[in-house]
């Protein structure tokens, strides 16, 4: 009875649905782990010791399993240095935009990787749009430059970054899609997040901020490059080997709602009519656009 096919069936549904669920939770935390972390040290130092955890854990994960080797690197050195460079300035920039706009707009705004990597499947990927979804898109672009003019120049500045950040992980999502499918899962989250490491270490060099996190800090990073990155970017390639593209970004797109909620409630951010509407706007969009996909 345990092996029926049905039973089986909904098991895979259950335990899909399970990760989408903490893939979900841990995906409206990024931008609230990253307000803590900012407190404690300079935005792109924090990125970089969060990245180097992460790759510490999995590097052990993976040489535990046998499964790291260097064949990669050698074949594709171009590939994981792209990627890294991308990833990389996506985080620090992310992380920067924390002292200026608070983590649930944040989250909204990163949203905007949807809809610029729809742009890079249709220019790039050559895949068309329906009518339907050149609809969701201008409604979710609408929301998104609602979120993004507020009062204040600090705020504008904050949702630069976040737009911009935005495309960079659009465009390494987009170079995974074509160029990454055929790497062993474990040496290409590691080898993803080493390179991100090491650029990040870079950019913290160039910008003469290196600097020793003091002991008050080291729970928080341990804490944000476990759960926020190593966890989380595993449940999200993992998913999305898994589980169809549109459903994987129907979920995540309800990320920023709970982000606004984690923000309420650790920060006291007030939520105020200008981000609901906008807010509403980038969500009713992107759903317009994934449920049109075609399959």
């Amino acid at each position: 009875m345990t092996n029926h096919p049905a039973l089986k069936k909904t098991r895979l549904a259950d335990r899909r649905l399970a990760i989408m669920a903490v893939l979900l939770i841990l995906d409206s935390l990024h931008f609230v782990l990253a307000r803590l972390l900012v407190s404690f040290m300079p935005a792109t130092v924090a990125a970089l010791y969060v990245m180097a955890i992460a790759t510490v854990l999995v590097g052990l994960v993976g040489l535990g399993l046998g499964r790291i080797h260097l064949r990669p690197l050698r074949t594709s050195l171009w590939f994981f240095l792209l990627i890294g460079v991308l990833v990389a300035a996506s985080t620090a920039l992310g992380f920067e935009a924390m002292a200026f706009i608070d983590p649930g707009t944040a989250s909204f705004l990163s949203k905007a990787s949807i809809l610029f990597g729809l742009g890079l499947s249709f220019l790039w990927l050559r895949e068309t749009l329906t009518r339907v979804q050149v609809g969701g898109a201008s409604i979710a672009v609408v929301g998104l430059v609602f979120l993004s003019f507020q009062p204040g120049d600090y705020f504008r500045l904050g949702a630069l970054m976040m737009l911009v950040a935005s495309f960079m992980y659009a465009l390494h999502t987009a170079v995974v899609k074509r160029y990454g499918g055929d790497f062993d899962f474990v040496e290409f989250l590691f080898f993803r997040l080493l390179s991100t490491t090491l650029f990040l270490l870079l950019f913290s060099t160039a910008r003469q901020q290196l600097l020793w996190p003091d002991a008050r800090a080291w729970p928080w990073i341990i804490l944000v490059g476990a759960v926020d990155v190593a966890a989380s970017r595993a449940l999200y390639y993992i998913a999305l080997r898994w589980i169809p593209l549109s459903v994987h970004t129907i979920v995540l797109s309800l990320s920023p709602v709970a982000a606004v909620v984690w923000s309420m409630l650790l920060f006291g951010t007030a939520v105020t009519v200008q981000q609901v509407i906008g807010g509403a706007a980038v969500i009713a969009g992107v759903l317009i656009v994934t449920l049109n996909q075609e399959h």
